[in-house]
């Protein structure tokens, strides 16, 4: 049975996953907040080449509520830094048993909306994943060059009672490739984009600036792969403190791009010999830096502080590019901020990651 799905966000990502729920046959509808990005559907269809190959035209939402109210689920597709906004335009229009999943979630974003809709008495399940189901670049017009579609996804969903039903709906609409992870910390842990999008960004900085068109798998060099290895076991050190378990960065790899696991950089030359490299930023102004760093190295060093296990590379990330930016990227993440985690205990977070409301819990007695 097909189901009607409404994407929030008109980029690589979102058009990326119009054209596979296409394909896997159902319904979406594509939603721009700023109405630029879809203008291009009204000179023709969308059309996807690569892992996805399909030419349809996928509906078109002039507003929040018109996504929300015509369809049976709806997906966040959009850079980190947009999620707020969303979220405060969608909520006042997300109805009882509506679904909604975040792709990829960003710095607790689960727990903003569920505790917009707890305001008003909305029950909805919210599932994270922990990164995009498909890879990919925006072409001319309203085309897209689908990169990869991954083979594993993480997911969790809020509140935990509805794991079950979320898994089997996320299934329905892209496929048997998710894999069920303890709670949000374990999904915000398990998106290992920011942390390679440093050490790519960082080791190939000129070429972004200078416009350069350079392909990214090629160069993720020894002294570059070393440094996401290096980022990697940082990460990992804050999983094993809570008790959690993700991939490794190996895994990620190896899974995401089909390749044998080895070294990152031997692993990213292979993608790069067989085409699957994915070419690297044009632009100094990159959600690798502008998304990555704010909401996602921001979460994986405050988490790393709350449990003793200090991400000194990524706390350094976040300074090194603030002083190149001329901006306090460590201030800019409008979810983190919005939370005031400052005010709650680890033991506060954990029962958030779980329930998708953060409370705090009774003291323990003495």
């Amino acid at each position: 049975m097909s189901c009607k799905v409404g994407i929030a966000g008109a980029g690589s990502i979102a058009f990326g996953s119009a054209a596979l729920l296409q394909q896997n046959g159902h319904e979406p509808m594509l939603w721009s907040p700023s109405g630029a990005s879809t203008k291009a559907l009204e000179d023709g269809p969308l059309e996807a080449s690569g892992a996805v190959e399909t030419v349809f035209a996928p509906r078109v939402a002039t507003s929040a509520q018109e996504l929300a109210e015509q369809n049976d689920a709806l997906l966040i597709a959009l850079p980190g830094y947009g999620h707020k906004a969303v979220f405060d335009a969608l909520a006042p229009h997300i109805r009882d048993g509506q679904h909604v999943i975040i792709s990829s979630h960003a710095s607790l974003g689960a727990v903003y909306l569920m505790q917009k809709l707890a305001e008003r008495g909305v029950d909805a399940a919210i599932t994270a994943w922990g990164t995009t189901v498909v890879t990919g670049r925006r072409g001319e017009g309203a085309s897209v060059k689908v990169n990869t579609v991954r083979k594993k996804v993480d997911l969790c969903t809020v509140p935990e009672t509805r794991s079950d039903c979320a898994l089997a709906v996320c299934t329905k609409l892209f496929g048997d490739v998710f894999v069920p992870r303890d709670g949000l910390l374990a999904i915000s842990l398990s998106n290992l984009n920011p942390q390679n999008h440093l050490g790519i960004a960082l080791g190939n900085i000129t070429r972004m600036e200078r416009g350069e068109t350079w392909s990214q798998g090629q160069n993720v060099t020894p002294k570059v792969g070393a440094l996401l290895e290096a980022l990697d076991a940082e990460r990992l050190e804050i999983v094993a403190a809570l008790g959690l378990q993700t991939k490794t960065i190996f895994e990620h790899f190896s899974q995401s791009f089909h390749v044998p696991i080895s070294t990152i950089s031997e692993m990213n030359q292979q993608m790069h010999a067989q085409g699957n490299g994915g070419t690297g930023p044009a632009t100094a102004d990159s959600r690798y830096v502008t998304e990555d760093v704010p909401y996602g190295l921001q979460l994986t060093a405050v988490l790393g502080r709350l449990v003793g296990k200090p991400a000194e590379l990524h706390e350094a990330g976040i300074k090194i590019f603030s002083a190149m930016y001329g901006r306090d990227f460590a201030a800019e993440n409008e979810l983190l901020n919005a939370l005031e985690l400052d005010g709650y205990s680890l033991d506060d977070l954990r029962q958030a990651a779980r329930t998708g409301l953060l409370r705090k819990m009774p003291e323990p007695a003495s």
